[in-house]
């Protein structure tokens, strides 16, 4: 020791300064716990309440129980190299207890303490909930058909866009982009939607699938705060002729990739090149490209293909067509024109 060396005033340890490390250490509190923390929950939706905002992020119970046992605790802000472990044991539907351990250095010396709270787990209807439980909406999405009801395949892809649209918006954090109503009806399908956002993207998504368009019409049902509340009926109508379908026109074989008003982009199932046809100059519809049947190809020849019949498991003779390439043994999509007593390969 030199002249120089300070003497702890406490134990009498060297030190540079004033009290030493370890006795500095000892009269400082490493942490403190606040006794309760309440953790709001809606039923419902299992969203999470932070501060005065809802949340609906996912997080696993263990997780939100650490979190929130640590959000208890102020650590000293001397303290570095901080470890912090939490246990926690359910004692009822509503109280969660928790034990957090912290291990850290403070001015150079290991330190641990422990200390405990509780969690108080209180149910809360959550903003989305309370406007769908009462019945709030802001616009409707009537699907239907132009001269025509819409069919089994235009209702599930209808269904499955709302559906999809509405979780991707949600998990953006759009809460209110909620469908409270999806019914289906034997005219189409309608969908009520808690927001305007949601409607519009409805709409496209809709038409973008199915083809056809849709117009806006809105109804003024109050003010809030100055400012005029609309609901708002988007109404799609679905165009007559069907992506996939097989037309017959001037006796060949079509089938429609687009429409565009009356009219329609087709591909010739003949010659396999693309064309355009005015809805005027279609004499019959065949059926869908998704209702093609399987037969098998029983031979091939450059001018000749046989086909077995799915139905009467016949061959049948035809000419093949030179956008297809069948094998022998394999099958090829066909749909049947019973008015022409023929098969129409579709690929």
């Amino acid at each position: 020791m030199t002249i120089q060396t300070s003497i702890c005033p406490r134990c009498g340890k060297p030190t540079e300064e004033g009290l030493c490390p370890q006795c500095r250490a000892a009269d400082v509190r490493l942490l403190t716990c606040r006794p309760r923390v309440m953790a709001v929950y809606c039923p419902v939706c299992e969203s999470q309440k932070r501060g005065k905002t809802w949340s609906d992020l996912k997080v696993p119970r263990e997780d939100l129980i650490a979190e929130l046992a640590v959000s208890a605790v102020d650590i000293h802000e001397d303290a570095k190299e901080i470890r912090v472990t939490v246990r926690s044991e359910e004692t009822g539907l509503s109280r969660t207890n928790c034990t957090i351990e912290v291990e850290a250095t403070l001015y150079s010396v290991p330190v641990r303490e422990t200390c405990e709270t509780q969690i108080l787990w209180q149910k809360e209807s959550c903003d989305r909930c309370s406007r769908i439980s009462g019945g709030y909406y802001e616009g409707i999405v009537q699907v239907r058909a132009t001269n025509r009801k819409i069919n089994a395949y235009e209702r599930e892809i209808a269904t499955k866009i709302a559906e999809q649209i509405e979780e991707t918006l949600q998990e953006s954090g759009d809460r209110f982009s909620f469908i409270s109503e999806l019914e289906e009806s034997k005219d189409g399908v309608d969908v009520t939607v808690g927001s305007q956002h949601l409607g519009q993207e409805l709409a496209r998504g809709i038409t973008g699938a199915l083809g056809g368009r849709y117009t806006t019409h809105p109804k003024l049902v109050g003010e809030k705060e100055g400012k005029a509340l609309y609901r708002i009926t988007y109404s799609i109508r679905l165009p007559f002729y069907q992506r996939g379908d097989v037309v017959v026109s001037r006796g060949g074989y079509f089938e429609v990739r687009e429409i565009d008003g009356q009219r329609l982009r087709v591909f010739d199932l003949q010659s396999g090149m693309t064309r355009t046809l005015a809805e005027g100059e279609v004499e019959r519809l065949l059926g869908n490209t998704r209702d093609a049947e399987s037969a098998l190809v029983v031979f091939t020849q450059p001018d000749l293909v046989g086909l077995m019949d799915p139905k009467t498991y016949q061959t049948r003779e035809q000419s093949p067509v030179p956008w297809t390439f069948p094998v022998e043994g394999q099958p090829i999509r066909v749909l049947r024109d019973e008015e022409q007593d023929r098969l129409v390969i579709v690929g």
